[in-house]
């Protein structure tokens, strides 16, 4: 269970439905401009309940009797137009712990780890269109992304007793991303992959224990996010789009002093269904979702099964 705890970071930045590239917003730890917008301030509040863990070998295993899993974040950020294809985010989670687990109570709460990144917009104009008539109206937007995380919260590697005190995963990671999107409305479809890589460094402390000193590098991360979404023109023209999503993330294992620790790695497969409101101006987004990972077994390892209610608001400034 203690592991699964800790693996539990990794859903911050995969796994949610993200705003089309017509409205602008995110989710899962990136933020997208649209085309016209000149920056964006978006703020994020996600409230998760964890229903048991998947152990290594891909079994679902509930919690014990009389546990009460949360973890509660809130996530500002902003992004900004660097120039006409080029844009950049940053995102700074705070985070609360509030858990009782086997008779055992522990509340804290502390930063998160943030998120730096980058987009680059392949197309010169927005694609969203509402009648196929040539071939060219096919066209999707490509995005290419970079991300930088940095570990700005708390890790097993600081002065900590537990996992149920960590609001971070102690980790650098670079991340390159591949996002395609197309809009025909009312209907859009998304494909996002994301490859990740964590950076070694050096570990000489556990759970506040001075331990003999050795290098760690978590393994290589991928994730390969598919959604379809539906939009609604309404009497005042304002937009309301329902959007489903499935996620597969997959980490290989982590090299102690360069060899592979077979006791790592994870697999997790997960749904979001998100629900998204834009007044006709489209100068603001309301969203909500539902992340939800299936409590069966074959669908994760050395993770746990949460469900994740998210509520958020995004404000864009256009050109």
């Amino acid at each position: 269970m203690a592991r699964s705890l800790l693996a539990f970071f990794l859903a911050l930045a995969g796994g949610a439905a993200w705003g089309a590239s017509c409205c602008g917003g995110g989710g899962g730890g990136s933020l997208v401009l649209p085309k016209d917008g000149r920056a964006l301030f978006d703020v994020a509040a996600a409230a998760e309940a964890y229903h048991g863990f998947w152990s290594q070998d891909g079994r679902w295993v509930p919690d014990p009797p009389d546990s009460r899993l949360r973890q509660y974040r809130l996530s500002p950020g902003i992004a900004q137009r660097l120039a006409d294809r080029w844009q950049g985010y940053a995102v700074l989670p705070y985070v609360w712990n509030r858990n009782r687990y086997s008779g055992r109570t522990a509340d804290s709460q502390g930063p998160g780890d943030a998120t730096l990144g980058v987009w680059y917009e392949t197309f010169d104009e927005a694609t969203c269109v509402y009648k196929v008539r040539r071939w060219r109206d096919l066209k999707p937007s490509i995005y290419l992304g970079g991300a930088l995380t940095v570990p700005t919260g708390i890790s097993p590697y600081d002065d900590v007793g537990d996992n149920f005190a960590i609001t971070g995963r102690g980790f650098y990671r670079l991340d390159a991303t591949l996002d395609v999107e197309k809009t025909v409305y009312p209907w859009s479809v998304a494909v996002r992959f994301t490859y990740g890589r964590h950076l070694e460094r050096p570990v000489n402390r556990q759970y506040g224990i001075y331990v003999e000193p050795y290098r760690l590098r978590l393994g290589d991360r991928r994730s390969l996010s598919a959604s379809l979404g539906y939009t609604w023109f309404l009497p005042n023209l304002a937009q309301l789009s329902l959007t489903g999503a499935y996620t597969d993330l997959h980490e290989g294992q982590a090299r102690v002093d360069g060899d592979l620790d077979p006791t790592t790695g994870l697999r997790r497969r997960g749904t979001t269904l998100s629900l998204t409101y834009s007044p006709v101006k489209r100068d603001w987004v309301l969203r909500g979702s539902w992340a939800h990972a299936l409590r069966r077994d074959g669908w994760g390892a050395n993770f746990p099964t949460t469900d994740t209610i998210t509520l958020g608001v995004s404000h864009v400034l256009f050109l």
